[in-house]
């Protein structure tokens, strides 16, 4: 890819929360909302993937530099944008990632790009109605259902909120979590681990932030950290329990929800990242549809 700082005189810059309002101001403009573009997700991962921004008049761009350099999708209104000029004041070919699928459609009604487009699978996003994961009806749900009630009936627990006054418990629950699934042999767990203590580190920073735990013997043995994203979807960026309490997963999947989003139409669970273990658990809970997401190259200006 050409280096992407010589385009357009895009001028790259740390994100930072105070980065926030303008971000926000960007996203709402966006038709389509995948969980990678939430701000919450772009700061709490900015380190890892080494993610800057540059702000235009009409679009936010976002490139990437590790583990390889490349952009995201451009964020902001696609449909009020002439993108063949955009495309010309680009020094192409250039590369995207974690594309939706409607700018995808966009950009090949434009009569004069080539295109190369490649479904990105692992980064479709999983969305589910919040009615179905709350009340888990029917055979498909059945195995969901009986460990909640196993959890329901075996323990003496309390839901709670996660505000100010958690943030350091939540946190060891998180140091605990790592402990038990050996993060340090892992480095897509310890990077997991890195983004959510800075996600937490900064909780009572974010807009739209929200999560809920769950504690037995007066301690958290289950969390998760979501996000109002839109005015139809919550947006759950993790979900962690203690692997020692059978049914604490669906426990708090279904609690969540039901204290923090009973009245939202869609929860948005994000991406598996080609994980086979993830995938199927996904898979599981029945996504009534997917947000997908392409690798496009941009070769030329025909």
């Amino acid at each position: 890819m050409a280096p992407t700082g010589d385009n357009m005189n895009l001028s790259f810059e740390p994100v930072t929360l105070s980065n926030q309002k303008d971000y926000r101001n960007f996203l709402s403009k966006m038709p389509v909302k995948t969980s990678d573009y939430s701000f919450v997700n772009i700061r709490g991962w900015a380190q890892e993937y080494d993610l800057t921004l540059a702000f235009t008049d009409q679009l936010l761009w976002i490139k990437q530099a590790k583990p390889l350099e490349i952009l995201w999708a451009p964020v902001g209104n696609w449909k009020n944008v002439d993108w063949n000029t955009v495309f010309h004041q680009l020094s192409l070919p250039i590369t995207f990632t974690r594309v939706p699928e409607q700018l995808v459609s966009i950009w090949k009604d434009c009569s004069h790009i080539s295109l190369e487009i490649i479904d990105e699978r692992d980064h479709w996003d999983y969305v589910y109605s919040i009615k179905d994961l709350i009340e888990l009806r029917g055979n498909r749900y059945h195995k969901k259902k009986n460990l909640l009630n196993q959890f329901l009936k075996k323990y003496d627990f309390t839901y709670r909120t996660i505000k100010s006054d958690l943030i350091d418990e939540t946190l060891a629950m998180q140091e605990d979590w790592c402990s038990w699934r050996n993060c340090e042999s892992d480095e897509t767990l310890a990077s997991e681990n890195r983004a959510i203590a800075n996600i937490l580190q900064s909780y009572r920073a974010y807009e739209q932030i929200c999560g809920g735990s769950i504690f037995v013997n007066q301690l958290i043995t289950a969390y998760t950290i979501g996000e109002y994203f839109s005015d139809d979807t919550m947006l759950i960026h993790f979900e962690k329990g203690c692997p020692l309490i059978k049914g604490a997963y669906q426990a708090i999947n279904q609690l969540f929800l039901f204290n923090e989003s009973a009245d939202t139409v869609w929860v948005n669970r994000e991406q598996d990242l080609g994980d086979e273990g993830l995938r199927k658990a996904k898979l599981s809970y029945h996504p009534s549809f997917f947000l997908k997401k392409f690798h496009v190259k941009v070769n030329d200006i025909k």
